[in-house]
């Protein structure tokens, strides 16, 4: 009996020691799991505090050429001033149209996917293209060198947004550059124009010109084009039929600006610019504006949206009011070209070499 009872009493210890031996094995094993778990708690905090504050934005280039550049450059510079600093609490995703409508709107639309926290939309087909990509999302977007706002459906007459979409105006100061000109060609009577159809900033630049030409005694021809492959035939044609030419910001056709310039070169007659890029690579004079200014203006304003300080729809389009001249004396030499000394010294920027030669 007592021999059965220490057999009862043996593997009741043996029993009672082994489920120690496995509470005390679950609960390490708990403990493991539970550090693990603190430990990913812990990187997860650690992310979500270095990504707080950090910001993406896609910037939208319809077109490759100086202005556009300067623009880009402008609005990193702008949003950096702002405390925006690309590589510290922002990144950039670039990507470039090369002046094609659709490639634009595939640009945004790749861009609402990645759901960036703002686009930039350098020149109008880029900024109509993000509009409507972002239309039914929360994501802002803030143009720059758009010449029409309003015709180009951005903007309302009174210069308030038609929703959450804001920026900076490229509108040239058409009445400066007639003024210019005629200083320039005292005898001249026609001034050609090339522009893209399709570039709603084209058609209503051309529209201020013809509205005011008369005043200074020109006349308008223009030429449209479709794509541009179309360049070399329209202006070769154009530049046969007018006493100079005058370009807009029209992306396709500031592309071809070397194409352009050859054409006119070869009529003798000269081409006047719209930006100083222009004028530094052949043309020979503009009452332009500053673009690298203006995208420093519409980084400010994009600063302002990231920070919570407007929302984009809450803020009017912004204008850069002041033109300044820029003067190419090589490009008046090339066609012989005599330009008043007076006049060359007033201006803001005179340049005695073209940067790119045409061929």
């Amino acid at each position: 009996m007592k021999k059965k009872v220490l057999a009862v009493l043996l593997v009741m210890a043996m029993v009672t020691g082994l489920s120690a031996c496995g509470s005390t094995a679950q609960t390490s094993s708990q403990k493991d799991v539970s550090a693990e778990a603190g430990d990913n708690a812990s990187s997860a905090d650690a992310d979500s505090t270095a990504e707080e504050g950090s910001y993406t934005i896609g910037i939208s280039q319809f077109a490759e050429h100086g202005s556009l550049d300067n623009c880009r450059e402008g609005f990193l510079a702008g949003l950096a001033e702002a405390g925006f600093v690309e590589g510290e609490n922002l990144t950039i995703v670039m990507d470039n149209a090369q002046a094609d409508m659709g490639t634009a709107s595939t640009i945004a639309d790749n861009f609402v996917s990645q759901k960036v926290d703002l686009i930039c939309a350098i020149a109008t087909p880029s900024a109509m293209s993000a509009y409507n990509s972002c239309m039914k999302t929360e994501i802002p977007v803030i143009y720059t060198a758009v010449s029409d706002p309003v015709a180009a459906g951005l903007a309302k007459e009174d210069g308030t947004s038609v929703g959450n979409v804001t920026g900076t105006s490229d509108a040239l100061p058409v009445t400066n550059q007639l003024e210019m000109i005629r200083k320039i060609m005292p005898e001249a009577k026609t001034i050609g124009i090339l522009y893209t159809t399709s570039e709603t900033n084209s058609e209503s630049t051309i529209a201020e010109y013809k509205k005011y030409a008369a005043d200074y005694g020109f006349e308008i021809v223009e030429s449209g084009i479709n794509t541009i492959a179309d360049v070399p035939m329209a202006a070769a044609d154009l530049a046969s039929r007018v006493d100079c030419m005058t370009n807009l910001t029209d992306n396709t056709v500031v592309s071809a600006l070397q194409t352009v310039l050859d054409a006119a070169g070869k009529e003798g007659i000269p081409v006047f610019g719209s930006e100083v890029e222009q004028v530094k690579n052949g043309c020979v004079a503009s009452m332009g504006l500053e673009y690298y200014e203006l995208g420093r203006q519409t980084g400010a304003m994009a600063a302002r949206v990231l920070k919570g300080e407007a929302d984009a729809s809450e803020l009017k389009y912004e204008v850069i009011s002041e033109a300044s001249l820029y003067v190419n004396t090589a490009a008046a030499d090339k066609i012989g070209l005599a330009l008043d000394e007076e006049f060359v010294n007033g201006a803001a920027e005179k340049f005695d070499e073209i940067i790119v030669e045409c061929e």
